[in-house]
């Protein structure tokens, strides 16, 4: 019952969000502030979800700091995603049988 129950409210919060600025704003928003604030709110969001799970997901700081300077290196030379989170996975998973 308590999953059923996140997971209405999770679509819930999720729909309003999506919803609520179709329904405030309808003219072109001209603010060139506030249009460049909006911009960055899916990223600024992104990173704050997902930082702290970074850190907190492998139980141990040091597989998580290795795998985050993994994933960090690979991505600036422009790597695939999928190649970053495996290669990230693997250091950190490696990381951690030592």
């Amino acid at each position: 019952m308590n999953i059923a129950l996140y997971i209405a409210v999770m679509a819930g919060v999720t729909y309003l969000i999506r919803m609520i600025p179709f329904a405030f704003f309808r003219k072109k928003i001209k603010s060139r502030f506030f249009r460049s604030f909006l911009y960055y709110i899916p990223y600024a969001v992104l990173s704050a979800m997902t930082i702290p799970a970074i850190f907190y997901s492998t139980g141990n700081i040091v597989t998580a700091v290795v795998g985050t300077v993994t994933a960090f290196v690979l991505s600036y030379f422009n790597l695939p995603l999928i190649v970053v989170a495996l290669s990230a996975t693997a250091t950190a998973f490696i990381a951690g049988l030592f």
